[in-house]
């Protein structure tokens, strides 16, 4: 990796090169007055600790290397670097994940800020008072780790009292996953029940959503459909009437999405993932350049990143 020659932020992914931010990036810096460059770096999902650690030195030991924001690789990566981080925030502690590195006061810093970009993104998806006094459930596909985040978010009654899910399925196609959020998740104080299914079939995600109530909560976060093309459920799949689905990608074949688009009649709110991408990029943005983002901040780079969604 080549020394940064101007103030740097990083992408960690798969595939940075694809993602829209590689062209926002730019205009945001502008708009901040940042003077500062992106790259990215890219990993196959679950790459070695090594490759990790490499990437992780770099940034932490180059002056101009300001900080990264993570994603796929977030639990990945905070094992295999837990001991490079000078500190880690109580989110990436509790979760086992960093979405987020950054440097202050000579220390390198890991954060987890998933649960409050997801958050964000869930507060425009549900009315209020979704979940007080209802049987409607939450059935999140994937156990990585923006699953284990809005898992943390929905369940928070300190946050909501008693507007959270009575019941939180996590599905996913190997147990390991599952083990540990079940360990994580465990650890909370929540009167919403969590459930952990193994799923290695998609007609099995098919199964969980024909059992839901109306009116219930239906995430891919997975990764299928942007880090990988399909679906994890199949065009059998019937949702629940009134129930919500949130796509967590916004690019890519966007299977999930598109399956339920076409079950119009059953009333579905279809949410795809570009809220959360703007949330979690400025929450990152704000760390990283010890910035403040206010709303009306935050509503100049919405505008400016629509104009090259793609």
């Amino acid at each position: 990796m080549e020394k940064a020659t101007r103030p740097t932020l990083y992408f960690i992914g798969v595939t940075t090169a694809q993602s829209s931010i590689m062209r926002i990036f730019p205009e945001w810096s502008r708009l901040l007055g940042l003077g500062a460059d992106i790259r990215g770096i890219d990993f196959r999902p679950h790459s070695s600790p090594e490759g990790y650690r490499e990437a992780a030195g770099f940034i932490k030991e180059d002056p101009l290397s300001l900080g990264a924001l993570v994603t796929t690789h977030k639990i990945d990566l905070f094992a295999a670097c837990r001991d490079m981080f000078d500190y880690a925030d109580p989110y990436a502690e509790l979760l086992g994940e960093t979405s987020c590195l950054s440097k202050k006061d000579g220390k390198f810093c890991a954060h987890a800020k998933d649960p409050i970009s997801s958050g964000l993104s869930i507060e425009r998806i549900l009315p209020a008072g979704h979940w007080a006094g209802s049987e409607r459930e939450t059935l999140i596909l994937g156990a990585g780790g923006a699953a284990l985040a809005m898992s943390v978010y929905l369940s928070d009654m300190g946050i909501h009292k008693d507007n959270v899910p009575c019941k939180i399925t996590i599905s996913n196609r190997s147990a390991g996953r599952l083990e540990s959020a079940r360990a994580i998740l465990g650890k909370l104080d929540t009167r919403t029940k969590f459930e952990y299914r193994c799923s290695p079939m998609p007609e099995q995600n098919d199964a969980l959503i024909a059992g839901l109530p109306e009116g219930s909560f239906i995430v891919n976060a997975t990764g299928l459909g942007k880090d990988a093309p399909g679906s994890p459920i199949t065009d059998a799949a019937v949702f629940p009437q009134n129930s919500y689905a949130w796509e967590l990608n916004y690019r890519g074949d966007l299977v999930f999405k598109e399956q339920a688009a076409r079950q119009a009649s059953r009333n579905i709110k279809l949410t795809d993932g570009w809220d959360y991408f703007i949330y979690g990029w400025t929450q990152v943005i704000s760390e990283v350049f010890h910035i403040e983002i206010d709303d009306e901040k935050l509503a100049m780079l919405a505008k400016a990143a629509d104009a090259f969604r793609r």
